[in-house]
């Protein structure tokens, strides 16, 4: 006998009479799964969308901060976009080999089992996405209310309620049309590369006219110490972060194993040259203690140099914010429906619109749990918790890499790279992961016991038999995912339902 959740998900609907009536869908032929509708431009405005957030415009003083010189912190910059451009490019390999959605955490899957990515994702789903997110919808609101409260802290509850309508209506353009979704995406990644451009301009306009005295003697005072530099590639490194968010929504692209490595060589150039740009823009502009000291650099510079246009920055930074919160909430809701299709989450979570083919439950589930972390006061410490974390499976999804090229070597693999790529790559991550052990010892130590804190849940609802489970999980996921299908109008995709033949024949 089939499970509640298998009956109610069927897509045939019974009429009184007892016949079988197919819906809409069925009559139409059409297949019961997510569209490819993301084209190669709208891949590029999700990775460079994402990528650069609001980290450039607000703070890039972290890098000149521990580089402690212009020249140093450039080199630093550099260096950052050519490890973040390694990275990319094994998930280049990855994305078109392994072509599934849901990122580090399908490859991880793949590579070492489903207890390791149960780990990675119930980390995501903890702590790095709804954080994440939360941050930086906070961020969007202080941006938007600066202007009407210029000389005073904006009221918390104000920038709270700005933040959860933000997070609202972009999950509700995702859940109505995924196009809808992209179109978002390059409209506001175009408007915050535009006013990035506008920087550069301003300091190639200085840089014309003879007033570099900021960037005599580049590389005076740099710093020794290999501790420092390494903080400072850090910061750099986190400011890069982002690039692999066309990972998470492989089985939309048009034709990902062309559009995939494409969009990532020629997304990682730019941000490189963006970011490079834009610090030189600052240098020439600002003494290096303005930039130290300041709580948003682009603000400052626009106050220093664009007179009665410097309201454009405090629009770009919000617009900046929104376009980097609207993909990681489309990444974030593919990895919880991967999860979900992979049995990792809740059946409920694998469900998908019969008519707008979007993972409706799995967006308002992200929405809902960025919602609740909005609710904790000091929601940016929470950061702290998660950069081991994260560093760590990014590293482990690229060993995957090299531990698929033995023990799967005849594996069809487009993209193939040379292995010190992807050899490379893990060393540096070795060093992402132990910087904040060493620096941050207690967040750590924090991030890494809500990690584990997944194992109960893993051994109830994953490694256990589904006849020993607990009886009270069992019914609330049949009932959960009975109501969410009638509520939300969703079924299964087909990629599920085709699973089940070779199981219905054993029975």
């Amino acid at each position: 006998m089939p499970a509640p959740w298998q009956m109610c998900c069927d897509k045939k609907s019974r009429a009184m009479n007892g016949k079988v009536e197919m819906d809409d869908t069925a009559e139409t032929s059409e297949k019961m799964q997510m569209k490819k509708q993301i084209t190669l431009l709208n891949g590029i405005s999700l990775i460079v969308g994402n990528m650069i957030g609001s980290g450039i415009f607000v703070s890039p003083r972290g890098v000149l901060m521990y580089s402690a010189s212009c020249g140093l912190s450039l080199v630093i910059w550099a260096l950052g976009g050519i490890f973040s451009l390694f990275g990319a490019l094994c998930y280049a390999e990855l994305g078109t080999s392994i072509v599934k959605s849901g990122g580090s955490y399908a490859y991880i899957l793949e590579a070492f089992g489903a207890f390791v990515a149960f780990i990675r994702l119930w980390s995501s789903l903890l702590i790095i996405e709804p954080t994440t997110q939360a941050v930086i919808a906070i961020t969007f609101a202080n941006y938007i209310v600066q202007p009407i409260f210029p000389h005073c802290e904006p009221p918390y509850d104000a920038i709270r309620l700005i933040a959860a309508a933000c997070i609202c209506s972009l999950t509700l353009i995702n859940c109505v049309n995924v196009k809808w979704g992209t179109r978002v995406q390059d409209i506001f990644t175009y408007a915050k590369v535009m006013a990035l451009i506008l920087v550069v301009s301003v300091g190639l306009y200085k840089i014309g006219k003879g007033e570099t005295k900021n960037l005599k003697n580049t590389f005076e005072g740099s710093a020794t110490n290999p501790g420092m530099i390494a903080l400072a590639l850090y910061s750099a490194l986190f400011s890069y972060s982002g690039w692999d968010t066309l990972n998470y929504v492989t089985e939309e692209m048009q034709n990902p194993k062309r559009n995939l490595p494409l969009s990532i060589a020629i997304s990682m150039p730019i941000v490189t040259f963006i970011y490079l740009l834009t610090n030189i823009a600052y240098y020439i502009v600002l003494d290096m203690s303005i930039i130290i000291t300041s709580d948003a650099v682009a603000v400052t510079f626009a106050d220093e140099t664009l007179s009665h246009a410097k309201w454009i920055i405090p629009i770009a930074v919000a617009m900046s914010c929104y376009s980097s919160l609207n993909s990681s909430i489309i990444a974030a809701s593919r990895l919880f429906y991967v999860g979900a299709r992979e049995g990792h989450l809740p059946n409920s979570l694998s469900l998908i619109h019969v008519k707008c083919f979007t993972p409706v439950p799995a967006l308002l589930f992200n929405g809902l749990m960025t919602l609740v972390y909005l609710l904790v006061e000091d929601v940016f410490v929470l950061i702290n918790y998660y950069c081991f974390n994260y560093w760590f499976f990014v590293g482990l999804s690229i060993a995957g890499l090299i531990y698929l090229r033995y023990t799967q070597p005849h594996r069809p693999r487009p993209v193939k790279l040379n292995l010190f790529f992807p050899i490379a790559y893990c060393l540096c991550s070795l060093f992402l992961v132990i910087v904040p052990l060493y620096s941050d010892t207690t967040n750590s130590l924090i991030g890494i016991g809500i990690a584990l804190s997944g194992i109960p849940a893993y051994y109830l609802g994953v490694y256990l038999p589904v006849e020993k489970r607990p009886k009270c999980l069992q019914w609330l996921s049949a009932t959960t995912t009975k109501y969410v299908q009638m509520l939300l109008y969703c079924a299964l995709s087909d990629l599920d339902i085709d699973m089940e033949p070779a199981t219905a024949k054993s029975k």
